[in-house]
């Protein structure tokens, strides 16, 4: 009972306090604001693209690429959300369906979310990716429609399952007799492209945008804009907003952290009591925020960048500081046998290190050997609790981290 009664305590005592938030969905990364401040030229750029659609013309293909949160998916959604309203009101048949390859994962799902927003049935499960596909062209030739594909974090799809399926959209032009698609690609790495045959380069014919990092008073500009909705009058700092810009700009110019330590703050000052957030709860959000930030990130990894984290975390146990490529790649080949995957090639391996240590899950910095030429050293950039817990969660990788590897077993015998 008493824990009841604690309880009924902490929710009268959030109902009686001062409001912080007047409406806190607008600092979620979801939300689509009437105005994007400082993306005016890629929206306009965009929209040149994708225009010839409402007369009935098929786009280019666009590629847009830019770390996170440097507002590619929200100028992508802004600029085809009207799109889709102009198409309306000239009666244009045109149709827009946004998938997050991330969060779909398969080849599969990607096509069924396809086929669901042409309103064409697919079970959630049980039929061939081809058979899927088949459905899909069907659909668009049925209806006759000019359909936008946007397809985000395409990287990870790739890099996860290979590039068949975007080959697939790629060239079915030529197979639909009325119908037709172009394809809108949204990547967080630059460097995507090399990840792809090259009969999918020559098939895509695309136009690019590169979306830079915010600078802080542009990150200042963008929570301004939200935190007068968001916020009751009067329960925000200036100095708040300003720090909030300033962690985030330090470290990629990346909104969505700045939004999100916005939104912490005020959430651990309603949860003091508080009238006004201040700069006291931004320091506290920082901390929460990266926390959860790193959870996050390491629970997206595709498998094979799992399992190079796992070979690091493996080198860690003989007590060697820095590991070398070459070491983390026999280690990684080992563990790929173990979890019944094929291993990626060496310099495959090289560039998922490179994206590690891009997000900071490990620390890579490339020293002189003298007349050796030069070497790049690794080690993990955070806690190794973290990457137990990691693989803990993971049915199919749980036994990794407990795994001694030939080599590392070779070693612990002579010592």
């Amino acid at each position: 009972m008493s824990k009841l009664n604690t309880l009924d305590d902490v929710f009268n005592r959030f109902l009686s306090n001062t409001h912080i938030f007047a409406d806190r969905e607008v600092l979620r990364h979801d939300y689509i604001p009437e105005k994007l401040p400082h993306r005016d030229e890629q929206i306009h750029c965009l929209g040149g693209m994708v225009a010839p659609v409402l007369r009935g013309s098929p786009c280019s293909n666009a590629f847009i690429y830019g770390k996170t949160g440097t507002g590619k998916t929200a100028a992508t959604k802004y600029v085809l959300n009207r799109l889709s309203l102009k198409a309306q009101e000239l009666g244009a048949p045109v149709g827009v369906c946004y998938v997050n390859c991330r969060l779909a994962g398969t080849e599969y799902r990607v096509l069924s979310n396809l086929c669901y927003a042409l309103g064409v049935k697919v079970p959630f499960t049980g039929l061939a990716v081809g058979e899927v596909f088949d459905r899909f062209k069907e659909g668009l030739d049925l209806q006759r429609k000019i359909f936008i594909v946007v397809l985000d974090e395409i990287d990870a799809l790739i890099k996860a399952r290979g590039d068949t399926l975007l080959y697939e959209l790629t060239r079915v032009n030529e197979t639909l007799r009325h119908g037709r698609t172009s394809i809108v690609g949204i990547s967080n790495d630059l460097r995507f492209k090399e990840f792809l045959d090259p009969r999918v380069l020559s098939s895509l014919s695309e136009e690019e945008i590169v979306f830079r990092p915010y600078n802080a008073t542009e990150l200042q500009d963008i929570l301004w804009e939200r935190a007068q909705i968001a916020f009751s009058e009067g329960a925000l700092l200036d100095s708040a907003v300003a720090l909030c810009a300033a962690l985030a700009a330090a470290e990629h110019g990346d909104a969505r952290r700045a939004l999100d330590l916005l939104r912490v703050a005020g959430e651990l000052a309603e949860r003091e009591g508080a009238a006004v957030v201040t700069e006291d709860n931004v320091r506290q959000a920082e901390k929460r925020v990266e926390h959860d930030r790193i959870v996050e990130v390491l629970e997206n990894l595709p498998v094979h960048s799992k399992v190079v984290l796992c070979s690091v975390y493996l080198l860690g146990k003989t007590k060697v500081s820095y590991s070398i490529t070459g070491d983390i790649y026999g280690i990684y080949c080992e563990l790929c046998d173990q979890s019944g995957l094929s291993p990626l090639s060496q310099r495959r391996v090289s560039g998922l290190i490179s994206e590690l240590d891009m997000v900071g899950l490990l620390n890579a910095r490339v020293v002189s050997m003298g007349r050796y030429g030069r070497t790049k050293k690794i080690r993990l950039g955070i806690g190794r609790s973290l990457v137990r817990k990691m693989f803990a969660d993971n049915d199919r990788l749980r036994d990794l981290v407990g795994y001694v590897p030939n080599c590392l077993a070779e070693v612990s015998g002579k010592s």
